[in-house]
């Protein structure tokens, strides 16, 4: 029995939708495709405690971080100001200072304080700016972890069925209900008033037609989850103790404690969920087979799954979410993902499952991610492949590329899986996890590796000079010309910088505020300060590619030819085309000086054409009588009518 069939088996087992309204929804996107909807995505990933403050009565408090890392909490811990400068020290910093982490060393350093800080974002703001989401052009959001956890990041998750307390109305009621439940039993599950604003928030944002998909990893919990607890206290009698990686448990005839376990890459905040074959990664990751240890695990996440997917569980999925990210994705067996994928289809057919299937071994080799775009895993993963190769042509860095060889490595990235597949990918550029778009472009170093100034004393963390402006507005042409789901990471359409974690999930700089201007990182001598604000021209910027990207479906669809690649020149460009003779030809000019687009062969000079062009983002509409001067640095769009 091969793969697919296999997951069809599965699949009929577990569907829960009538067998005539799944058929039918079936014919349109098959078990084995990506959804439609998703090559159209235009994806903006949203951090929600840094995203807005919408509900200042839910702040967290010091009991809400208690669990967390570095597992204490000062008493003079209190909610950091949403527009603080960001290298501002807390009042609290100087209480933690020194004290010794979980894992014996001591927190000494700005990036580490920060680990404290809470800002209020919830799900109340979000809803209060989903029309200014709506205005951006944005069609599909990707939440980070909301599931309830005591740390900022929430992949130590307290409860995986469960929205974080503080991110709704009424944290302390939230808790009651909670503790009253079986957390082992599905039927005993409520909906607490920070999962209701989840909900609402579904049905607020699918009135503006934007789809929702959320953030889980299932490779490991939290130190504070509920399972976990019950094995800390229980040790071999606890029911739960085949959930995770236990190498002993304490014996209680001796003083010591010899309790052992696995922690995710060795952090025992997170320990980590048992598989059937044991996998080290700590050299490389290795994707394997099998699947998860115990059943009773397993059925708790596709219980969860269920939960998010068909909320009041009548086989309707419409009140639900979209689909899933799934962290850490090529850490867990292909077998558990293949069962996984056949739960969330059964119900809904339209759903979309992503992976992040990142690095195969830190800092330079990243994963080939066919494996898992068969048909059977995955609709698509986080593309950071690809974002790699662009940043090293559109980017002054010091490992860049030619044109030539830019373009044979988008042609070697999309071999081994198929169109649809393409299509469905989720094009990166920023995210919570590597430095801001405009500060990655700033820097000359790995988009990744050593990019924060804690680590190199030489990473630039101010405002990004014109040049860099420049690049990243040729770049976003490629991003939302390409083959693949183009991604914003909430807050760079704002024209937010900020190096590698914490300073990308600095709080959004929305304009009604007045912020303080951000002075020079603290490990500078340098006195300089930086003017914090909305940018609204880049606002504007991303706003007109989104709206070429939404109206034109060649670039959701056709086909894509590159026709120039001319390493003297620094000039790429492409055509996508449509089986219906819609046609876009797209050019960078990468060189320091303004250069002729080059167009096609057989392209017909009177051609009426329209013209768009990242040094002046407006459309212009004229007959062709000669050639179209680039500028240096920059994009051109020619669209056909």
């Amino acid at each position: 029995m091969n793969h697919l069939t296999a997951l069809c088996s599965v699949l009929a087992f577990f569907s829960t939708v009538s067998l005539i309204t799944s058929c039918a929804i079936r014919e349109e996107t098959p078990i084995d495709q990506p959804p439609q909807w998703a090559r159209e995505a235009i994806w903006y990933q949203i951090f929600v405690e840094r995203f807005h403050n919408g509900d200042m009565s839910n702040d967290p408090t010091t009991e809400d971080l208690a669990g967390g890392w570095p597992g204490f909490v000062p008493d003079d811990w209190s909610i950091t100001p949403w527009t603080q400068d960001w290298h501002k020290p807390d009042p609290y910093f100087n209480s933690v200072h020194g004290k010794l982490d979980t894992s014996g060393y001591p927190v000494t350093d700005f990036a580490a304080k920060t680990s404290f800080r809470r800002y209020g974002g919830d799900l109340q703001g979000v809803i209060d700016k989903l029309d200014y989401i709506t205005s951006l052009g944005v069609n599909a959001i990707y939440f980070n972890p909301i599931n309830d956890s005591p740390s900022l990041h929430k992949f130590d998750a307290r409860h995986w069925r469960h929205v974080d307390v503080n991110f709704g109305p009424d944290p302390e009621g939230d808790k009651a209900l909670i503790a009253a439940e079986d957390p082992s039993d599905p039927n005993t599950w409520v909906m607490t008033s920070a999962d209701k604003l989840f909900l609402q928030l579904i049905k607020e944002a699918k009135k503006r037609n934007i789809r929702i998909i959320l953030d889980y990893s299932w490779n490991h919990t939290g130190n504070m989850f509920w399972a976990w607890q019950d094995v800390l206290e229980n040790q071999e009698n606890s029911a739960f103790k085949d959930w995770y990686w236990v190498n002993q448990f304490d014996d209680p005839a001796t003083q010591q404690n010899e309790f052992s376990y696995d922690g995710w890459f060795g952090v025992k905040q997170m320990p980590e969920i048992r598989e059937t074959e044991p996998v080290d990664h700590a050299k490389a990751v290795t994707i394997s087979e099998g699947n998860l240890c115990s059943e009773d695990a397993k059925q708790h996440m596709f219980a969860v799954t269920r939960r998010w997917l068909d909320p009041n569980g009548d086989g309707d999925p419409s009140d639900g979410i979209d689909g899933y990210r799934l962290d850490v994705a090529a850490e867990l067996p292909l077998g558990f993902w293949r069962e996984y994928r056949a739960v969330v289809r059964s119900l809904n057919p339209d759903a979309y499952l992503i992976g992040e299937v990142w690095f195969q071994s830190w800092p330079d080799v990243l994963m080939d991610p066919t494996p898992f775009l068969q048909g059977d895993i995955f609709d698509a993963v986080m593309n950071y492949r690809w974002y790699r190769a662009a940043r090293r042509f559109f980017a002054d860095i010091d490992n860049n590329i030619n044109a030539s060889e830019f373009v044979t490595q988008l042609q070697t990235l999309n071999t081994g899986f198929s169109s649809l597949h393409q299509q469905a990918m989720m094009n990166m550029s920023a995210s919570h996890d590597s430095p801001r778009l405009l500060t990655s472009f700033f820097n000359t170093n790995n988009y990744k590796f050593n990019a924060k100034p804690e680590v190199n004393s030489n990473y630039k963390t101010g405002i990004p000079d014109e040049s860099t402006f420049a690049r990243v507005k040729a770049f976003l042409t490629f991003q939302f010309t390409q083959t693949g789901a183009p991604q914003i990471y909430a807050g760079d359409e704002m024209g937010m910088w900020g190096s590698d974690d914490p300073h990308n999930r600095k709080p959004l700089i929305w304009p009604e505020f007045q912020f303080e201007n951000e002075s020079q990182h603290p490990l500078r001598s340098s006195s300089e300060s930086y003017e914090v604000k909305f940018n609204e021209s880049l606002f504007a910027f991303y706003q007109s590619l989104i709206e070429i990207r939404n109206t034109y479906p060649v670039l959701h669809k056709g086909e894509i030819s590159y026709y120039e690649s001319d390493d003297e020149t620094s000039i790429v460009a492409y055509a996508r085309e449509g089986k219906d003779g819609e046609r876009i030809y797209i050019a960078f000019n990468m060189s320091s000086k303004s250069q002729d687009m080059p167009l096609p062969l057989g392209f017909m000079s009177s051609t009426k054409v329209r013209v768009w062009q990242s040094s002046f983002p407006k459309m212009r509409e004229f007959v062709m009588q000669g050639s179209i001067r680039m500028p240096s640095l920059s994009a051109t769009i020619v669209i056909i009518p």
